[in-house]
């Protein structure tokens, strides 16, 4: 249960904070089997992973002392496994970077450490793993205040995830927007209909997942031979501005022009601002509006097409 005050919570990460330190130390107690300290292994890491590197910027990478770092690369260099130059750009600059032998022991902890972290995963299911990651995602989108666009990835709906389709479109109408429960009962009817009778050939659904948790989804159904229609676009609040949206719409015609469909249509209301800006982007047109009462609330509900 959540803390409902600000020393609670602040108690909660501290606890959590002293939980993950110990099992961070629990793994790092795994290195020790190899020849390398802890501090070397991650002067190693940041080196493989980064290439050749000013010690400048080593140094401040791992907040590690002028001295110890200059000492430890001193020894890297006698047992052949980084190489330092002045830099070209300046010469009171120092460059260093693994020889083959230095990229070869980076090889040798890296996976090391990929065997650490499967065994820790192996000991929890699949969807426990999909939900620790998520988290995992979650926390770094909040503390650095916006995900990583370059983790987004669509995919087909895990299972259960149908279901947070429904509430998430419940919730956030809700929130936003006003709308009562008759809309979480529409979009329950849609996903329902699509579950009892799916086509794989020529309809599907698509999940947006960032730093490893569902941030939106659309469906593309059949609405005749020739007619695909977009429906339930969603992106959650954390996730606008990265792409999400247009990344779903793309990928939503993509796959019904692939499908053989020669038009698109898609029905939503004139208060979703920007999904319309998202439509307009994508080349759809509005084609007719009315107006209508639904959900509690008054509304203009628009029609849009696109020829694919």
């Amino acid at each position: 249960m959540v803390a409902d005050s600000i020393e609670g919570r602040t108690a909660e990460v501290r606890e959590f904070n002293r939980y993950y330190t110990r099992l961070i130390g629990v793994l790092d107690e795994g290195m020790h089997e190899t020849r390398f300290s802890l501090a070397e292994a991650r002067v190693i890491f940041e080196l493989g992973r980064r290439g050749a590197t000013e010690v400048a910027d080593l140094r401040a990478a791992l907040d590690l002392d002028s001295g110890y770092l200059s000492r430890l690369l001193a020894r890297f260099d006698a047992d052949g496994l980084v190489t330092r130059e002045r830099s070209t750009a300046d010469a009171r600059r120092q460059v260093v970077a693994l020889t083959a032998a230095g990229r070869a022991a980076y090889a040798e902890l890296d996976e090391r450490s990929d065997e650490q972290i499967r065994g820790l995963l192996g000991e929890i299911g699949d969807e426990e793993q999909r939900r620790l990651v998520g988290a995992m995602g979650a926390v770094r989108a909040v503390l650095d205040g916006a995900p990583r666009a370059d983790t987004l990835v669509l995919r087909p709906p895990y299972p259960g995830e149908f279901g947070w389709i429904v509430h998430r479109h419940g919730a956030l109408y809700a929130q936003e927007y006003g709308w009562d429960d008759r809309f979480e009962a529409l979009v329950a009817e849609i996903v329902a209909g699509y579950l009892k009778d799916p086509d794989p050939r020529r309809e599907a659904v698509w999940i947006a997942e960032l730093d490893g948790r569902p941030v939106g989804c659309v469906f593309c159904v059949r609405k005749d031979d020739t007619t695909a229609q977009l429906r339930l676009l969603l992106v959650e609040p954390s996730a606008r501005g990265c792409g999400v949206g247009g990344r779903l719409v793309a990928e939503c015609m993509r796959f019904a022009r692939h499908a053989g469909y020669t038009d698109m249509t898609l029905w939503t209301n004139d208060v979703l601002s920007e999904a319309r800006r998202i439509y307009e982007r994508a080349g759809f047109e509005l084609v007719e509006e009315n107006r209508h009462h639904s959900f509690g609330k008054d509304l203009v509900g628009q029609n849009w097409h696109v020829r694919l």
